[in-house]
């Protein structure tokens, strides 16, 4: 008996197992209830008292051999589906494909460096804004309309709080945790409760710009906005036309001079050849009153542009829907030059 034990050991080490298939082949011949391993314990009643302990010991050893052995080509089997390597770590790889920085990300971070470079750094803040830093803090009057059902997400069980509708809020945030002189940018998403289309989203993404100092002047903000636009546009010829935002007095819509060269030109600038790029002012002493500043000894300007109204007109993308649909063919298109 304990010679079939050998041979069968025997025929178990020199088997190579190489597939799934050959280690299924090799359970059921040998571990299977119907294998040769149980048909020699069926054995065992049979074996003369004074070998039983013996017998028993090669036997268990079998199975253990027999055991482990399958268990290991499994495992390498395994380990090769994963990594993908079959023995031979010298043959070629299997290319990877690459991505492309999404062209949203692309702008904010060009945008984002552009101001770093003259000693902005990044705040960041909650998507989910309390009434106070959203609108309170920022000289919204309670009957301003941008507080209507219509124009924000109000969170339905708690209406004192909202997705917020611009990143201003991170400006107040950083007003009320810093001391003057602040110089910050603020790149995040925002929401409003508006009707998708090609040119409009109920979300989108802004970058805002704050400086609170002593003694900061319009001329300053001017200068900033100069420079923003040579760095980014190529261009510092830029107009500022009087507008109205409750957080800044006065204020000012800022246009970059596009050009008239093509037909496109003509089509984005609407035949002017200006190209409006943000809003901007003077903080209002109100809000720096909110935020626990004096505004008889600091003064500051802020900004704030949309980004995908930059990207569409860079990249020229005619329906801003394009951006959040995970569309690859769309995506594509940005793995060079971006």
């Amino acid at each position: 008996m304990l010679e079939n034990v050998q041979n069968l050991r025997d025929q178990i080490e020199s088997i190579s197992l190489t597939n799934k298939e050959e280690a299924e082949q090799f359970r059921l011949q040998f571990l299977s209830k119907k294998g040769a391993i149980q048909d020699l314990f069926k054995e065992f009643r049979n074996v003369p008292a004074e070998q039983k302990k013996a017998f028993g010991a090669a036997l268990n050893e079998l199975k253990q051999l027999a055991e482990g052995k399958h268990k290991e080509a499994l495992e390498g089997f395994e380990s090769t589906a994963a990594t993908g390597v079959n023995g031979d770590i010298t043959r070629p790889g299997t290319p990877a494909e690459l991505g492309a920085i999404h062209p949203i990300n692309a702008i904010k971070d060009e945008i984002v460096d552009i101001f770093k470079r003259i000693g902005f750094n990044v705040s960041v803040g909650p998507e989910v804004e309390d009434d106070w830093h959203n609108f309170t803090a920022l000289n919204f009057p309670e009957e301003h309309p941008a507080r209507d059902m219509q124009d924000t997400f109000f969170v339905q069980r708690n209406p004192d709080w909202a997705l917020r509708t611009h990143t201003s809020s991170v400006q107040v945030r950083a007003m009320e945790s810093n001391t003057p002189p602040i110089r910050t940018i603020s790149p995040g998403r925002v929401f409003r409760n508006e009707a998708i289309s090609a040119r409009s989203h109920c979300i989108f993404h802004q970058i805002e710009g704050l400086y609170i100092d002593k003694d900061v002047s319009f001329a300053d903000l001017k200068q900033v906005l100069m420079y923003f636009a040579e760095e980014f546009f190529g261009n510092a010829k830029i107009r500022m036309r009087p507008s109205y935002f409750p957080f800044t007095e006065p204020s000012a819509e800022v246009d970059v001079w596009w050009g008239l060269e093509t037909e496109v030109d003509h089509k984005i600038t609407k035949g002017t050849g200006w190209l409006e790029v943000m809003g901007c002012g003077m903080v209002d002493p109100n809000v720096l009153k909110a935020s626990g500043i004096d505004p008889e000894v600091y003064s500051g300007y802020a900004f704030g542009m949309g980004i995908e109204r930059i990207a569409m007109n860079r990249y020229q993308i005619p329906d801003i829907r394009l951006f959040t649909e995970n569309d690859k063919r769309f995506l594509e298109q940005f793995k060079t030059g971006v």
